[in-house]
């Protein structure tokens, strides 16, 4: 009975490492090919998280130790929660500094915030010089 078990453990557990290494390598074969930033950066972060969540479940299945599962778990929750904000961050810092495309985008509702923040910090600094007196040298 428990060897019949391990066997199928061994196979689910090749399944998920074969898939998960293929997902991996589509994720860096498009983060190469891919033409511009965000597709790139989608390229890179949706196949290559479920690429390593798929390996850690085939190493999951394979070691079947519960100290090791759990270390493995963090490390998948970790993942998960890191790649988003990482591939957010990388895709507005790309935009601001205008490596994104604009006639590749679909819906641009980043472009109206900036502008919205740029006149709101315009207005405040323009408030700021008139409560402050801009003309003034400063005291002596």
């Amino acid at each position: 009975m428990n060897n019949w078990w391990d066997t199928v453990a061994d196979v689910a557990s090749v399944i998920f490492l074969l898939g998960g290494a293929l997902l991996a390598f589509a994720a860096g074969v498009g983060a190469l090919r891919f033409p511009d930033l965000l597709a790139r950066m989608h390229a890179a972060t949706k196949p290559q998280v479920l690429g390593l969540v798929l390996c850690l479940i085939g190493l999951a299945l394979r070691l079947r130790s519960g100290g090791a599962v759990w270390a493995l778990v963090l490390v998948a929750l970790f993942q998960m929660l890191t790649a988003p904000v990482a591939a957010h961050m990388v895709g507005r810092a790309g935009y601001r500094t205008g490596k994104v495309r604009g006639d590749l985008l679909v819906v641009d509702e980043l472009t109206a915030d900036l502008e919205r923040a740029r006149s709101v910090s315009d207005a405040d600094e323009a408030d700021r010089e008139r409560r402050t007196g801009s003309d003034d040298i400063g005291p002596l």
